[in-house]
């Protein structure tokens, strides 16, 4: 059966409802009252208008003639009388044996004030506050409780507001409310005393009844709108009806057609800046007035008060489980505008593009649907750098910002400007502290404090003035330092320069522990063919002094030296400490044992194996069968167990070196040279397979 459908308009849901059947190609009508109902509505070939104000009589002779056998009565909740009109016309139609469905579109939730939401009872009102976060105000009265800690999540967050008495206590207590969530109080109460209530307890939103002047209803909304408060009130009885939802799934019922939109999230990524109002784009400004939901951290949300439904939160693992229940719940909302707010610049350390790239895949495969953007905002390290009159093109940029970040005293100590972005005053206190235990105490630290905020200050701080800073807030920096060295681009570090310990040796002599010679470890570090951000494993490390030279290249290698011995761990804790870095991992452990949990090495050097070359080479293989390895022995036996070990494995790029090293040596009035024990280098690159 074909289906006629008229939309007696006149609210912005009969207006939407009509936007959605023109979406899917379902043809209708549309009646509205005035020449200003009629402007509202978007034009459309499906659509058809009909304006003017019509009686019963009228109306019967409307559906008469145009046939409809379907009627949505979107009139305004207030217009009684044309809906009585309506109804009676339809009634009159079934006397008459004409087959009309009629359906009354209601607002479920009728807001009269921004901010304000209105509920038919309270057992509706409790299942909403199921969908919001944060502490709730409950005014209701004790005797409506039960409705409210029915559901545990709800009564956690309960804070009820109820009359001294001890009947009022007695159902509090029922109803497992104890404590400081009991708020006993005889009103009427003010503006002032309502608002100290909300922001005493963090209350995120109000629930009250429609109670009237004299009941302190207009005082509670005032106090809830001022403390960013949302509010949820239990109205006076309405008519019966069914929402906008509601009517839609009956109508797919009725025509046999998918009503749902296809996008119905259109989703935006907005970089805020430092935070301040004034710090917007005016691009990022408009988007979110334009918003009907706002994602992001409690901080940025502050910055936005009003009605605006909003989320503390913007990692893909709790925004995204949330656009999915919004868009099943919504599926018949032509557009519902997301915009989720990052501090600072979007592209700038923001966690922006993970969740970009989280939901770039959920629309692709369909989890979601929608159109999805970014927009950037202002780098707090651009604001600083304008407060300053400072450059930062030429400058090193790094983030604490949650982070680790390795030889920070190092970064200081080879750039002239630095800036940082920090996650507050233990950063600062940190930068500190670096820099004095580095010797860079002559560095200044310009640091930007609560940058656009109207409490905003520049100071210029000593390394020991920002360890005694106790004020938490918002900080960025730029380190200045007047004696920055230049980068060296090369390794090759004298054996002197690094400490060196003794072990317990076979005799009453202590002998040291032993040290990869100085030109031993350049060609073995030249052999590894070492890249930025390359994983390396040191075997055997002994002094630390090949882990140390590999670290030095570059702040982004990360080093695991595997040693056993005490004494060895120690020392090369003590190199790692005296060359600053942090990007050297100590593992007190016999290999290949030691090797277990650590992250797959890109390159390995193996200085010592302990007679355990073979399950090292199994183990290393295991990791990556890619792995660039470079071995070092000095004797014939380790030499050929090298060579027998490798028959096993399939390898590319392999090379064996002989280095002999003579030293100058001063006897007398003569110079003699010394020659060092012949060491063999031996490098390849596994290939993938074991050998057949």
């Amino acid at each position: 059966m074909t289906h006629k459908i008229v939309i007696f308009a006149g609210t912005t849901e009969g207006r939407r409802l009509s936007e959605l059947l023109a979406a899917a190609g379902i043809g209708h009508t549309v009646c509205v009252a005035t020449e200003y109902g009629e402007i509202v509505l978007n034009r459309h070939p499906s659509v058809h208008i009909h304006r003017g104000r019509m009686d019963q009589a009228e109306i019967l002779s409307f559906l008469k003639e145009g046939q409809f056998s379907v009627v949505i009565d979107a009139t305004h909740p207030f217009a009684g009388e044309i809906t009585r009109n309506i109804s009676t016309a339809v009634e009159q139609l079934s006397l008459e044996e004409i087959a009309v469905s009629y359906l009354r579109l209601k607002r479920n939730e009728m807001a009269r004030r921004e901010g304000v939401t209105y509920f038919a009872s309270n057992e509706a009102c409790a299942e909403a506050l199921e969908h919001i976060e944060g502490n709730i105000l409950l005014t209701t009265g004790s005797k409506e409780l039960s409705c409210y800690c029915k559901s545990e999540s709800i009564r956690d967050r309960l804070y009820v507001r109820i009359l001294p008495s001890a009947e009022s206590f007695a159902l509090c207590m029922e109803r497992g409310i104890r404590g400081k969530q009991i708020i006993a109080m005889q009103g009427p109460f003010t503006v002032e005393m309502n608002e100290a209530v909300i922001r005493q307890y963090h209350i995120s939103c109000v629930v009250t009844k429609e109670s009237g002047v004299s009941g302190g209803f207009p005082e509670k909304i005032e106090a809830a709108v001022r403390a960013d408060a949302s509010v949820f009130v239990i109205g006076r009885p309405e008519e019966e009806g069914a929402s906008c939802s509601e009517i839609c799934r009956e109508l797919e019922n009725l025509l046999g057609k998918s009503l749902a939109v296809t996008e119905s999230l259109e989703i935006t990524l907005a970089g805020i800046g430092m935070g301040s109002e004034k710090g917007l784009t005016k691009e990022v400004a408009q988007a979110v007035r334009e918003a009907d939901i706002l994602f992001g951290a409690k901080r940025l949300l502050a910055g936005f008060p009003g009605s605006l439904k909003k989320y503390p939160f913007y990692g893909a693992k709790e925004v995204i489980p949330r656009l999915r229940k919004m868009q099943e719940a919504d599926c018949f909302v032509c557009r519902k505008k997301i915009v989720i707010l990052f501090s600072g610049d979007s592209g700038f350390y923001s966690g922006c593009q993970s969740l970009y790239a989280a939901l770039e895949k959920e629309i692709q495969e369909e989890r979601l649907a929608g159109t999805l953007c970014i927009l950037p905002g202002i780098s707090s390290v651009a604001y600083l750098a304008a407060c300053t009159g400072e450059s930062y093109h030429d400058a090193a940029v790094y983030s604490l910002h949650g982070k680790e970040l390795c030889n920070l005293a190092n970064r200081i100590r080879q750039n002239p400007k630095t800036f940082l972005l920090t996650s507050g005053v233990k950063d600062i206190n940190r930068i500190g502290k670096i820099l004095l235990d580095a010797g860079l105490d002559f560095c200044e630290i310009i640091t930007g404090c609560q940058l656009s905020y109207a409490e905003q200050r520049i100071m210029r701080l000593s390394p020991s003035e920002c360890v005694e800073i106790k004020e938490q807030r918002l900080y960025t920096c730029l380190v200045k330092n007047p004696y920055a060295e230049e980068r060296k681009l090369t390794h090759g570090m004298a054996d002197e320069l690094f400490v060196r310990g003794t072990a317990s040796g076979g005799c009453s002599a202590a002998v040291k522990i032993p040290m990869t010679k100085e030109e031993v470890r350049e060609v073995s570090i030249c052999k590894l063919h070492l890249r930025e951000r390359a994983v390396v494993y040191d075997i055997g490390g002994g002094t630390g002094s090949v882990a140390v030279e590999i670290a030095r290249l570059s702040d982004e290698i990360q080093v695991y030296a595997v040693e056993q011995k005490e004494e060895a761990v120690s020392l090369m804790a003590r190199n790692k400490e005296k060359f600053g870095l942090q990007n050297i991992h100590l593992v007190k452990a016999a290999a290949p044992e030691g090797l277990s949990g650590l992250p797959m090495p890109t390159q390995a050097f193996i200085g010592g194996s302990g007679g355990r070359l073979k399950e090292i080479m199994a183990a290393l293989w295991e990791k990556n069968k890619n792995l660039r390895i470079v071995i070092t022995a000095v004797s014939m036996e380790t030499l050929c167990e090298i060579k027998e070990i490798l028959t096993l494995y399939q390898m590319k790029e392999e090379e064996t070196v002989q280095l002999q090293v003579s030293r100058v040596r001063k006897a007398g009035g003569y110079q003699l040279m010394q020659a060092e024990n012949p060491v063999w280098i031996c490098a390849f690159t596994f290939d993938g397979d074991k050998a057949e």
